[in-house]
């Protein structure tokens, strides 16, 4: 499995930077040859279910994921979210929490990405490239008028 770890400080305010992360297909328009589709409707919850296409033209996956926890932002506590990854390409979970710091925010993301037919002696690039591409997309779901910042984390 390879896990991963991405921090971001953010001039948002925790609650704006909680709805950008936690909209799931803005993740899909930051990452290309992706689309979201939602199987739940809204609002994003526990127990939403949305599905992410990655495709090259014929050829492509679908990975579904469910909403197991969703505590957003409230006063002195900050958001949580857990998805987990339903799959057959790819399993695993992921864990989002906002955190409030001053004016602004930090998120911090925690990954685990399995793909069971790959040896896990490709774990570590399966969390290298993980990291850049969700580290990637959260810099552009946060940095349009939010001031991303912050490097990834191993």
């Amino acid at each position: 499995m390879g896990t991963f770890r991405l921090g971001r400080t953010t001039g948002l305010p925790v609650h704006e930077c909680w709805l950008r992360v936690t909209d799931w297909p803005a993740h899909a328009a930051q990452v290309p040859l992706t689309a979201v589709s939602m199987a739940s409707p809204p609002p994003t919850g526990a127990g939403t279910v949305f599905v992410v296409r990655s495709a090259f033209g014929r050829l492509g996956f679908d990975d579904p994921m469910e909403v197991v926890a969703w505590e957003p932002p409230s006063a002195g506590r900050p958001g949580r979210c857990r998805l987990e990854k339903r799959g057959r390409v790819i399993t695993g979970w992921a864990e989002i929490e906002v955190h409030e710091k001053g004016p602004g925010s930090v998120v911090l993301w925690v990954e685990e990405l399995r793909f069971p037919w790959l040896p896990a002696a490709l774990d570590p690039l399966v969390a290298r490239v993980g990291r850049r591409v969700f580290g990637r997309a959260l810099d552009g779901i946060l940095g349009a008028g939010g001031g991303a910042s912050g490097a990834s984390e191993g």
